[in-house]
């Protein structure tokens, strides 16, 4: 079964908040619920679909139908990390399809700034089979993220310069927008002689922590004609796994050089169609990895892919992340999917600041990679088309 047509996205909402000292966890998933209905011409009385991960608090699921009030006869938790959201997508598609529901609610939130970086991490869980044989080496998000690129700068000869060149792009963008968290533009330069944090990661080459959240509304083909929103079209999905496969595991590929190949072979296009793109940016590396696997470049030429402003919108080939992305406007939850999908919606809609929109984005690419590049994680990719 294609989901190529199956359902549309006919609302997104990003929290304006950034650090949510007086709003709980719960309020923030009700303030972008509320806002994504809205934005569609909907109510809560419609959603008949809830999908949401583990950044819900209590039954996740469960308790969030009942905050909100919402009596819906699908409910979806599949937790995949970062990349959940965009999975969530897929899955609400699919529900569509299979008549499970016809307007399906996905929501995104958390605190983990107002609530102090010691609280935002979670203990290892005891029962997980990786601890006993990872933990003595203490992995943390970061070096498992700098022996990628270390791997890569080794195998590809890329440089901290060319990684330097995504947190170039996304500053460039991030300055139209009066939410981003860093709006201050900033050189090659400027991001190696940041402090350094898992070599060869810099400061810079890291996103943000961040409060707030999002919200996306996937309907039924037939409602998303009725609403008076522009049409954006679900025309391609792909989700895969990656993990270390008990030793025998090639850093210099994501689990994106799997979900990417699905989606653009569900929906009829490649990667050279693709207009404007929202890429997973937990660090520079992330970016750079999925560009060689989603086929944008060679396996080894993400470096000279970016280098020299190839992300930045009017400059560049592969315009991104054209609301500051996870480097410079937010993350918020420590899970940077949603806000890829809803920065895709706003391309589509030609909603984007007018200085950063892509002119005729009639195609859009999401990816998002969920967990560590260096030992599991899942990568989930939508391609989206304005209809």
């Amino acid at each position: 079964m294609t989901l190529n047509g199956s359902a549309y996205i006919v609302g997104a909402y990003e929290h304006p908040t950034r650090k949510a000292d007086d709003l709980s966890v719960a309020r923030l998933h009700a303030d972008v619920a509320r806002g994504a209905l809205a934005d569609a011409g909907l109510t809560a009385a419609d959603v008949d679909g809830y999908f949401c991960a583990g950044d819900a608090p209590g039954l996740g699921t469960t308790t969030i139908v009942e905050y909100l009030g919402l009596k819906p006869r699908h409910v979806d938790s599949t937790e995949c990390g970062g990349s959940a959201p965009i999975l969530h997508v897929a899955h609400a598609a699919e529900a569509i399809a299979a008549g499970r529901c016809n307007v399906a609610l996905i929501t995104l939130a958390g605190r983990p700034r107002a609530a102090g970086a010691a609280l935002a991490l979670r203990a290892p869980d005891p029962d997980a089979p990786d601890v006993a044989f990872e933990l003595p080496f203490g992995p943390a998000t970061q070096n498992l993220y700098g022996v990628v690129a270390k791997r890569h700068m080794y195998e590809f000869g890329t440089t901290s310069e060319q990684l330097a060149w995504i947190k170039v792009a996304a500053s460039h963008h991030a300055q139209h927008n009066p939410h981003a968290m860093l709006r201050n533009v900033v050189t090659v330069e400027d991001v190696v002689n940041s402090p350094m944090v898992a070599d060869p990661l810099h400061r810079l080459d890291c996103c943000v922590m961040s409060d707030g959240g999002g919200a996306l509304i996937v309907a039924r083909p037939e409602i998303a004609r009725q609403l008076k929103r522009p049409l954006v079209k679900v025309r391609g999905t792909g989700e895969a796994p990656k993990h270390a496969m008990g030793g025998n595991i090639d850093l210099t590929w994501s689990a994106a050089a799997w979900s990417g190949p699905a989606a653009f072979a569900e929906a009829g296009v490649t990667p050279a169609d693709i207009k404007y793109a929202s890429l997973y940016d937990s660090f520079t590396i992330t970016v750079l990895m999925q560009l060689e696997d989603l086929g944008f470049c060679k396996k080894g030429e993400g470096g000279k892919f970016v280098a020299d402003g190839g992300l930045i919108s009017g400059v560049g080939r592969l315009p991104f992340n054209t609301d500051g992305g996870g480097l410079c406007n937010n993350h918020p939850a420590n899970r940077g999917g949603v806000t890829k999908v809803i920065e895709a919606v706003r391309q589509l809609r030609g909603e984007a600041h007018p200085a950063v929109q892509v002119p005729n984005c009639d195609l859009a690419l999401a990816s998002g990679i969920g967990g560590a590049l260096a030992s599991r994680h899942t990568a989930a990719t939508l391609i989206l088309e304005r209809e």
